[in-house]
């Protein structure tokens, strides 16, 4: 009898653990409604980086609470190499949501794309201990560093 309650358990937990997942990157702010936010996610996605900028922008002057905004906003400048803004814009997001694991995967890529390994490698830190087990973020963000280690470290 305890054996099945164990499996039960294993099994709901692991069923619930995308949503744990999903549930802590947005945040609470209004902004994920706005059509400025749609509008600038669609282009990050889009790799549009110019327009994503430019709606992304528009959301955080009116709702400066927006992790999620900020953050892709971070994405965006990091991709147009615009790194001073890019960090500024991750510092936001990190500020109002210390725990927004894509913006600390993504801050610690942009270190690595600044060369500064030892901050990319902080931020991995910070992912271990906000992942209960090893998630997407943690994961992906440790592949770039061993790839920058070969690619770096090793010359």
């Amino acid at each position: 009898m305890a054996r099945k309650a164990l499996i039960a358990a294993c099994y709901l937990m692991a069923i619930s653990l995308p949503a744990w997942s999903a549930g802590s990157e947005n945040d609470a702010s209004p902004s994920r409604s706005d059509p400025d936010f749609v509008a600038g996610e669609k282009a990050v996605k889009a790799e549009q980086w110019p327009v994503a900028v430019k709606y992304l922008t528009n959301v955080v002057q009116r709702d400066a609470a927006s992790a999620d905004a900020w953050n892709y906003l971070g994405y965006s400048y990091r991709h147009m190499n615009e790194m001073d803004k890019s960090f500024a814009a991750y510092d936001k997001a990190l500020q109002i949501n210390p725990k927004h694991r894509n913006a600390r995967e993504y801050l610690g890529e942009a270190y690595l794309q600044a060369g500064r390994l030892e901050d990319a490698e902080g931020q991995l830190k910070a992912l271990d201990k906000l992942c209960f087990l090893p998630c997407e973020q943690y994961r992906e963000l440790k592949e770039k560093i061993a790839d920058y280690k070969k690619a770096h470290v090793a010359k």
